[in-house]
């Protein structure tokens, strides 16, 4: 199972594939990264070529991000039978100049696409005819027959997933791209490097694939069904190899909702402080209604198991729009939480510890969202004693129903032809986004400071550099 690095010798002595695994992302990000979050590996095409590789089907990798200009992607290409990608709508337009060079310069040869984009936007996909197979859903147990044999498939295939998480290999992330030299020292590949939540190298994992939620912004429910949670000792048993072959300084639980199934939580609680190489600070995400319906749980975790950065989605201060965005989260428990946190938070400092801190996600210019929304916002915002603020404009993407109304009401400023994730970018016709900037900027503090407590209304209140990608 763990017998990677003999491997790795084994492949740098092999022939060159005639299958090309593409990493996306934008140009260069691999080279000149413009921020942390740009250089995250893709589980995805970790967890396929992997599977890919454990069944004598080797491939090579090349990533758009390791160039800064088309032409040094289609110098590597010629040669290749086959060419493999994992679409996000993000990485749509890459994906789809990807495929025109490669059958520029390779005519016979296929190209196969999965991923976010391929399940919620086939009719996108579709019109693109250098997208040969394009695969709906989860590949693990469908890709190596499709990369076998893809003229015995129909050009859209529905993928095949695995009934849990247990069932998957390890990751082997020899096979995830190397950044450009200049990176490498800091890099800490076949790890990742620090993003500002805890010391490098960082362990990035996957316990669990769905979260079962519905907002009316998110995607995620529409393109992968529920599937059973990675059993505690397979996450721990992975983090200690890593730790035994590259040293781990920290880990980042990418699962889109850690705090959920309250047996595996309790199993974590109990095994991880006692099985783990170290205790590694970690950050996960959770949702305030769950902290608010189990608050016994989350001290637990955040006490004894180092859980120091905690994401949640609080989105807004207002019940209105929470509504609005089937958040099924109230006021109250986006209160409750925060100040759950600050109580922590100050028990931990007057212990002499380092405090937990609220990664708190927030998103602004929702459609149908006023200026009072918005101030209701910024007060809970600075009402977080212990946070990193990260501030998002609403951005209507395929798969999720808001995304799916605008997009066919003609009001989204996205399209297949400019998905992107800028920060500062309008996204959505209609929405004041001078106000937001100003909003941001601390220029409605007045306002903003209206009912806050003395305590709070002395915090600055600008949050211009807090803007990340959407």
């Amino acid at each position: 199972m763990f017998s990677f690095l003999t491997r790795k010798r084994d492949e740098s002595q092999r022939e060159k594939s005639k299958i090309l695994w593409l990493d996306l992302g934008d140009l260069g990000d691999l080279v000149n990264p413009s921020g942390p979050h740009e250089q995250w590996q893709d589980h995805g095409l970790g967890l396929l070529r992997t599977i890919m590789h454990q069944n004598g089907l080797m491939t090579d990798i090349l990533s758009t991000r390791l160039i800064t200009e088309w032409p040094q992607l289609e110098r590597q290409l010629p040669g290749y039978e086959m060419m493999i990608m994992n679409v996000r709508s993000y990485t749509f337009p890459v994906a789809r100049k990807a495929a025109q060079l490669f059958k520029q310069i390779n005519p016979t040869g296929v190209v196969l696409t999965g991923g976010m984009h391929a399940t919620v936007a086939t009719d996108e996909m579709l019109e693109v005819p250098e997208f040969d197979h394009i695969c709906k859903g989860p590949g693990e147990k469908i890709m190596v027959d499709l990369a076998k044999d893809p003229q015995a498939f129909p050009r859209v295939v529905e993928g095949v997933g695995a009934r849990s998480m247990a069932e998957w290999p390890m990751i082997d992330r020899t096979l995830w791209p190397q950044p450009h030299r200049r990176l490498r020292r800091t890099f800490n590949w076949p790890l990742e490097p620090a993003c500002g939540w805890g010391p490098p190298p960082v362990a990035t994992m996957l316990t669990s694939r769905v979260c079962p939620w519905q907002c009316v912004f998110c995607n995620e429910s529409s393109y992968i069904p529920h599937m059973g949670r990675r059993p505690v000792d397979m996450v721990i048993d992975e983090l200690n190899y890593l730790d035994d072959h590259y040293t781990v300084g920290s880990v980042v639980i990418h699962d889109s909702m850690f705090f959920q199934s309250p047996g595996w939580l309790k199993e974590w609680i109990e095994k991880y402080p006692r099985r783990a190489n170290k205790l590694w600070s970690y950050w996960a995400a959770g949702r305030s209604d769950t902290v608010r319906q189990w608050p016994d749980l989350f001290e637990a975790l955040v006490r004894e198991t180092n859980w120091d950065l905690i994401s949640i989605g609080f989105e807004s201060g207002s019940d209105r729009i929470l509504r609005l965005l089937n958040k099924e989260c109230t006021e109250e428990d986006n209160y409750f939480t925060i100040d759950l946190v600050n109580k922590l938070g100050e028990e931990f400092e007057r212990q002499g510890r380092k405090p937990p801190r609220l990664w708190a996600n927030i998103i602004l210019g929702i459609p149908g969202e006023t200026p009072e929304d918005a101030f209701k916002t910024m007060r809970m915002v600075k009402s977080m004693r212990y946070v990193l603020p990260s501030f998002s404009y609403y951005a209507p993407y395929p798969g999720s129903a808001l995304g799916y109304q605008l997009i066919a009401e003609g009001k989204s400023l996205m399209s297949k032809e400019n998905y992107h994730r800028f920060p500062g970018e309008e996204k959505v016709k209609g929405v004041d986004y001078a106000f937001y900037r100003d909003l941001l900027a601390g220029k409605y503090n007045d306002e903003v400071n209206r009912g806050l407590s003395p305590l709070d209304r002395q915090k600055p209140g600008v949050y211009t550099e807090a803007l990340t990608k959407a």
